[in-house]
């Protein structure tokens, strides 16, 4: 700890490891502090001093922990442990029982300011209820969150080094017009800046973001859930048209990064988009429940037809005997 700094701020500091780690000893709270056992001792007094209640318990199991009462102790976050609750928010991930994770630790700091009656049965529940992951969900890395959000805030464009699907990487020039969660999973909506075109890109497979000098500015009225929705299956390499022998109205379920859904009459639905996978495209399309005809991709129409022989095949095999 810096000499420079005052008692007050040396007192916080102390109020913050034994929040962290409750029980902590007064020579373990003195060696993290990087001060003697004697002004810890004072640190506590000062925190006592100004209504927040430390409890000091002797002996082996013993150790300084914050009590509850009425008047609640401020609770400090860390970056990692605010935007892991923004996050966590957004996308419903919440290893609230996990203290290494962010989210873990900042939860159990807001249970610990709590009132022992308040945070009984929520303690409870974050230690015993097992969540089962959205398998679906990708969440992207903090950092690259931040720095895409941070440009929109600022109107500034850069430069997304990206990963496909299907394993490609480029680079790109774009507008990041807006971040957004989409069922578990984080898209940069955005405009080329080569082409003018909209494009949609998975945070996740973000790589790297660089900062560009160049300014822009957002559409005006810009929805950026329904701009994202227009626009999941449009720009990747390959090309898409199919045929669907089901109205419209029975395919509203249907993902909308496989593309834009046309009314043909009553009782068809063209689906026009593009895609950097067409074998996970082939899978998604063999999933309908009606019938369909690849009508333009080449690339698509060859992995459908892959599919479906190999699919015959599996009927044709020999039973073991």
């Amino acid at each position: 700890m810096r000499s420079e700094t005052s008692p007050a701020a040396r007192a916080l500091l102390a109020m913050e490891a034994i929040r962290d780690q409750p029980g902590i000893t007064a020579d373990r709270l003195a060696a993290r502090l990087g001060v003697s056992d004697r002004a810890v001792r004072r640190y506590v007094d000062i925190l006592r001093q100004a209504e927040i209640p430390v409890e000091s318990v002797r002996g082996p199991m013993g150790g300084y922990r914050l009590g509850r009462g009425t008047r609640l102790p401020p609770v400090a976050f860390s970056g990692d442990e605010a935007l892991g609750l923004v996050m966590a928010v957004l996308d419903g991930h919440h290893p609230t029982a996990d203290p290494s994770d962010p989210v873990g630790a900042a939860v159990a700091k807001l249970l610990r300011a709590m009132p022992q009656h308040v945070a009984d049965q929520a303690d409870v529940v974050r230690r015993a209820t097992a969540a089962a992951p959205d398998r679906g969900a990708a969440r992207p890395d903090p950092a690259t969150t931040v720095a895409l959000v941070r440009a929109r805030s600022e109107l500034r464009c850069v430069a997304v080094e990206y990963r496909s699907e299907n394993g490609r990487e480029f680079r790109t020039e774009v507008e990041p017009w807006a971040v957004v969660v989409r069922h578990g999973r984080w898209y940069l909506l955005c405009r080329s800046v080569r082409s003018g075109s909209v494009r949609t890109y998975r945070v996740d497979r973000v790589l790297r973001v660089e900062d560009l000098d160049r300014t822009f500015a957002l559409p005006p009225a810009l929805d950026p859930v329904a701009t994202l929705e227009e626009h999941l299956g449009v720009g990747w390499e390959h090309p898409t048209e199919v045929v669907i022998d089901a109205p419209m109205a029975e395919l509203a379920w249907l993902n909308r990064a496989m593309g834009r859904l046309e009314a043909v009459d009553a009782t068809s639905t063209r689906l026009v988009g593009s895609t950097s996978d067409v074998n996970g495209y082939a899978h998604d399309l063999a999933r309908l429940p009606a019938p369909f005809r690849v009508i333009a991709g080449p690339e698509l129409r060859a992995a459908v037809d892959a599919l479906s022989r190999r699919l015959a095949d599996a009927t044709r095999a020999t039973p073991a005997p």
